[in-house]
């Protein structure tokens, strides 16, 4: 074909057609398609070659630093190949089907939706996930303490503290849903800086400084000086695998990459929990309320540290996912009457 040809069907100038072959102008993405479609070339082909010479026009003027750019990126992008190309276990796609039947019909009837329901339903969370980290506050008194503003006999500072605080993360975390608010790193520290305040208020919302070890697990946490970094990883990981992953299995993975960095002295598993319920809340699920009596949590800590030692992300997907299912079929008997 003549230039001319070729930039009468491209709607453009022959000079400029011209420039293209001359590599002294470089054509659009929207050029790029209709020229393969005008030239009969497979578009995904020339569009290799077109991003391959965008990239380089890009990096070659950094020498070295694009060099170790470029190879930053070969890791990511083959990281991200495989998370996009994640094949679910049979029994994990089985339950997220059940999940995604449960909350079609929580869209239904969200008109239904009750503050007092709700506030239970939250009340109960805070009672587990305290119960978890060895809180031995019953559920009335957690209710005592968190509505009525009762001390309870007996009972810690510390153990009052927990619940007042959880409470108030819980609120925050729905505000956070409420407005859409993107997860970062700012939120994640605001998180816990509401769960440790006022029991340890030095380490309230910072990365710890010193090693630790996690009490019953072979799971040995990043040393300290490690831990920034992961966490700057941490949230490029959720940016980059947000649309990607079904909602609960994204809550599932945020939760255990948290709690196996273990960035803070205390509060790691509680602030995990919260994290992965922002997520589900964002998505319109309901909380995903873990159990903190002693079978539940055994299979809870089992799943965890299944990924921590053998690498096998699917134990605590289907964890999180069967917590998440139970949780929305719970809530559906509840308001669907």
């Amino acid at each position: 074909m003549k230039i001319r040809e070729v930039a009468q069907l491209l709607c453009v100038d022959q000079a400029l057609v011209s420039k293209f072959e001359s590599g002294t102008r470089f054509p659009t993405e929207d050029q790029v398609k209709r020229l393969a479609e005008i030239l009969s070339i497979n578009p995904d082909i020339i569009l290799v070659i077109w991003l391959k010479e965008k990239v380089m026009r890009e990096v070659s003027a950094y020498g070295q630093l694009a060099v170790e750019a470029i190879s930053m990126v070969q890791e990511e992008m083959a990281e991200y190949k495989v998370m996009s190309n994640f094949q679910y276990s049979e029994r994990l796609e089985a339950v997220l089907n059940d999940i995604d039947k449960l909350k079609r019909r929580l869209d239904e009837i969200r008109h239904k939706d009750n503050f007092r329901i709700a506030q239970a339903l939250e009340l109960e969370y805070t009672f587990e996930s305290n119960r978890i980290e060895g809180n031995t506050l019953t559920l009335r008194e957690t209710d005592l303490i968190v509505n009525e503003g009762l001390t309870i006999s007996g009972k810690s500072m510390r153990e009052h503290l927990e619940a007042i605080n959880h409470r108030d993360a819980i609120d925050y975390v729905k505000e956070l849903a409420s407005k859409n608010t993107d997860l970062n790193e700012r939120e994640v520290l605001t998180i816990h800086n509401l769960i440790l305040r006022g029991i340890q208020s030095e380490d309230a919302g910072k990365y710890r400084r010193v090693q630790v070890m996690i009490k019953g697990s072979t799971h040995m946490p990043p040393e300290p000086y490690f831990v920034s970094k992961q966490m700057e990883d941490y949230f490029h990981w959720y940016r980059r695998f947000e649309k990607v992953l079904h909602p609960v299995v994204l809550a599932a993975e945020m939760h255990e990459r948290l709690v196996t960095i273990h960035p803070f002295i205390d509060g790691n598993g509680r602030t995990a929990r919260l994290v992965m319920n922002l997520i589900l809340l964002r998505h319109g699920y309901v909380i995903a309320n873990i159990k903190g009596e002693s079978q539940s949590r055994m299979e809870y800590y089992n799943a965890l540290e299944t990924v921590q030692t053998h690498q096998s992300k699917d134990a605590f997907c289907l964890f999180g996912a069967l917590v998440e299912k139970e949780s929305l079929k719970r809530y559906l008997s509840i308001i669907d009457c």
